[in-house]
């Protein structure tokens, strides 16, 4: 059977249940987004019961250069690290390392006098109280903890992290240091917020085995896997590879992006301040597709096993406690409710007629703050990959939905 990448791709789309004129749709309007310069270029990737169904490029990894998008561009996938971050602490919770309601002071002491943010005073001082209960492992994997991030300007607390740098931190241990400074947002499990947490989690990995982030990662999850090109950083063999990132310019075109989120752009061809579990990869579409693949083989890849089949589905069910489902939060980056939740470092579809989505009970998600998206459906048995190269905003949303709307219009045989 021909492969790419080291996975094997299916003779015949029809053969497992896609529409090849529903495929060239998908094709033809990423190639139009292109076109209309949207984007520079992009990378997507279907498989389906373990096969390549359709992969796809378009474009340029480069503006300013003539060569067009290749299957092995490495993109940064920022907050697609998180997943991979997940793995990592579970294959140490599958060695008695810790457990899911062990509090993170067991990891973190630092965290052991956090404070919990309780309105404000007449003056715009943080009014705090005292935690109820540090939080727990599952919270911190679940966003729930009460941590923040420093990437919005939309609450007291986001504000302070931006004050104290927290993600300009010159290490891991600096940036526990400077969050320790700021109250949690809310009491631990109370509400959910797009966090730090992986971050930390990356950290106790580190404590845990006594290895850094990148090194077990390296050891555990890339070299088993083959995934030969995500790293926190490239080698001189691949820096060529590594596509450019852009931001919308306001006026309907790119323009190149020097910074992200207040930080300058890693150009990825050093070692990073600190290594990262919230953002800090980069890789291919097909080093992500064997990740993928792995989860939807619920632990396993060509005879290789990571995690085991009960640890996967653990991450995969939602853990964000029914009473936070039940209300709406404007601060929320995603709109969690009853039928849309939260597992252990991975977005979960627990209802997919609520939502009004063809997509599959259980489905996985997640994306990064460089355009890219993945989701992973066990119900459907596929999973998709999708790499673009701009700061996100609601174009690479349009992205996301289109590409879901589009792979699921394709699939008309769906008992194969």
């Amino acid at each position: 059977m021909t492969e790419v990448g080291g996975l094997p791709v299916a003779p015949d789309p029809e053969a497992l249940g896609f529409d090849r004129a529903g495929l060239e749709r998908l094709d033809a309007w990423m190639a139009d987004m292109v076109g209309a310069g949207q984007v520079a270029g992009v990378s997507t990737l279907l498989m389906r019961h373990g096969q390549v169904v359709d992969f796809r490029t378009r474009g340029r990894a480069r503006l300013n250069d003539e060569a067009p998008t290749s299957r092995d561009a490495i993109f940064r996938i920022y907050s697609m690290t998180k997943p991979v971050t997940g793995v990592a602490l579970m294959i140490l919770f599958e060695e008695g390392r810790w457990r899911l309601d062990d509090p993170i002071t067991d990891f973190i002491p630092e965290f052991a006098d956090l404070k919990v943010y309780a309105g404000v005073d007449d003056g715009g001082g943080m009014i705090v109280e005292d935690m109820v209960r540090p939080p727990t492992m599952r919270e911190l994997m679940s966003h729930t903890a009460g941590f923040g991030y420093g990437l919005f300007d939309i609450h007291p607390v986001e504000r302070a992290y931006r004050e104290q740098g927290v993600l300009r931190a010159g290490s891991l241990d600096e940036l526990v240091g400077r969050a320790a400074r700021v109250p949690l947002m809310f009491q631990p499990g109370t509400e959910w917020f797009y966090s730090i947490a992986t971050d930390l989690q990356g950290l106790i990995v580190e404590r845990l085995s006594g290895m850094t982030f990148g090194a077990f990662l390296q050891e555990r999850l890339f070299g088993p896997l083959g995934m030969v090109d995500t790293d926190f950083q490239t080698r001189p063999d691949n820096v060529h590879r590594l596509t450019d990132l852009y931001a919308g310019d306001g006026s309907g075109g790119l323009r190149p992006a020097t910074a992200a989120f207040d930080m300058p752009v890693n150009d990825f061809t050093r070692p990073p301040r600190f290594e990262g579990g919230g953002g800090g990869l980069v890789s291919t579409a097909t080093d992500y597709a064997r990740f993928c693949q792995m989860i939807l083989n619920r632990g396993e890849l060509n005879g290789v096993r990571i995690l085991a089949p009960g640890s996967v589905d653990l991450m995969g069910r939602n853990v964000i406690p029914d009473a936070v489902l039940a209300r709406s939060n404007p601060l929320r980056l995603l709109p969690f409710n009853p039928a849309f939740g939260f597992g252990l470092d991975f977005a979960v579809v627990i209802d997919p007629p609520a939502l009004g989505l063809l997509e599959g009970r259980g489905t996985m998600s997640w994306g990064g703050g460089g355009g890219t998206w993945f989701w992973i459906d066990p119900e459907n048995d596929l999973i998709f990959i999708g790499l673009i190269q701009r700061l996100a905003d609601p174009v690479g949303d349009a992205f996301r939905a289109q590409a879901r709307a589009l792979v699921y219009a394709a699939l008309t045989h769906p008992e194969k």
